[in-house]
């Protein structure tokens, strides 16, 4: 029975090379995947999943626009699948996610979503938020904080290394940009 996964966690946890992981194990099995990842993410290149330990693979790409279900319905036209790999899910809007949890339904095809839980202010993705309500199975990717604390949040750097409290929801980045931290200390950055 497929179901919908949301594997979530703040940057820097490994979610990408989770999902290139989970990839390749239904390929040496001889099975099929089908990864998505969001248009507007550049960082390795057009149409690219990677993780900083140096692994990638092309997926094709999606944007709020973009009807899932439909995308996905004439994938299967040209052939079988066994699972949908979606990363970046936090840019998913909450229409999009009633759409992957109509193509596990209507389809059978498991989807296995990966991405952020919550933006650099503490609040949550509307894609994010509409994963939470509407998966099946959850599983937060852990990663640290440099107190050795569970890293929850996230703080985004401006050039010169302060922290940036206002701005726009997404801007794109990386280790440049975004430092995991445990609450306490994503507190006393945010000075709250």
């Amino acid at each position: 029975m497929a179901k919908l996964y949301f594997n979530y966690s703040t940057m820097n946890a490994g979610k990408s090379t989770m999902l290139l992981q989970a990839a390749h194990n239904y390929s040496e099995r001889g099975m099929c995947s089908y990864l998505l990842t969001a248009r507007l993410d550049t960082r390795a290149g057009e149409g690219r999943i990677a993780s900083r330990i140096g692994i990638g693979a092309q997926a094709d790409l999606y944007d709020q626009q973009t009807n899932l279900f439909e995308m996905v319905e004439a994938r299967l036209n040209l052939g079988p699948l066994d699972c949908l790999f979606l990363d970046e899910a936090q840019f998913l809007t909450p229409d999009q996610v009633w759409q992957l949890a109509r193509i596990v339904d209507d389809l059978n095809l498991p989807a296995m979503c990966y991405g952020l839980r919550v933006d650099f202010q503490g609040n949550l993705f509307p894609g994010s938020a509409a994963l939470l309500a509407l998966a099946d199975e959850m599983r937060e990717v852990r990663t640290i904080c440099h107190c050795g604390k569970k890293a929850t949040m996230v703080v985004r750097k401006a050039e010169d290394g302060t922290v940036i409290h206002d701005g726009a929801q997404v801007e794109i980045g990386g280790n440049d940009r975004y430092v995991s931290l445990c609450r306490r200390h994503w507190r006393a950055a945010m000075g709250r």
